[in-house]
């Protein structure tokens, strides 16, 4: 199929900056289905900048920065996930989640419901820093549980090894690398991040 899902155990970890990471490396092509927020710089206009490789329109764009839900019900919309149709691309496509799984689409669906429906292998991203085992944790178990087909995990932040293979050992995951916390973020740091991706368990995931 070569598509991939970049998912977050939270919002705010990292997971664009991994996604455009990723995309970068794989020569892919970029795609958000769902974009909260229209004020500042978006997700798919933050990847577009960074790596100059194709990006997709989002399926739905809604102004106020809040859970898709929130937002649409702003807008006096209800977001119909059977909608958001899944665009064909030569190579491969990174699809980018919105925030953690439990993030509701509309007051019945979730965007972990989506990605069971869907089922594209996800990389699940999660930070390096404390209280992230749990997070982590209970994300995999809820991707498993919803029969979401796992690629793994890979890590933002400094390289806390013994974390991450706790996370990796009692989640039954492969560990897919780490990028750190980018200060300064450009095109050649990213590429010097997307270094720590795992792209070979990646790729193989995807086929």
């Amino acid at each position: 199929m070569n598509r991939i899902i970049v998912a977050g155990t939270d919002t705010g970890i990292g997971k664009t900056i991994f996604s455009a990471a990723l995309t970068q490396a794989l020569n892919g092509t970029y795609w958000k289905p769902v974009q909260s927020g229209l004020e500042d710089e978006t997700d798919t206009e933050v990847v577009a900048r960074l790596t100059g490789r194709p990006t997709l329109p989002e399926a739905i764009r809604l102004r106020l920065p809040a859970s898709p839900h929130i937002s649409a019900d702003a807008e006096g919309i209800t977001i119909d996930p059977a909608k958001i149709d899944i665009p064909r691309v030569n190579g491969p496509l990174i699809i980018e989640g919105a925030g953690g799984l439990m993030v509701p689409l509309n007051p019945q669906t979730l965007y972990l419901d989506l990605f069971a429906q869907w089922q594209i292998p996800i990389v699940l991203c999660a930070r390096t820093a404390l209280g992230t085992i749990n997070h982590s944790l209970l994300s995999v178990r809820a991707l498993k549980e919803a029969g979401c087909p796992i690629a793994g995990i890979a890590f933002i932040g400094d390289a806390e090894p013994q974390v991450e293979n706790t996370i990796t050992d009692f989640g039954l995951v492969s560990h897919l690398g780490r990028i750190p916390v980018l200060e300064s973020i450009s095109p050649q740091s990213l590429s010097n991040a997307a270094s720590g991706i795992d792209t070979h368990t990646i790729i193989e995931a995807m086929s």
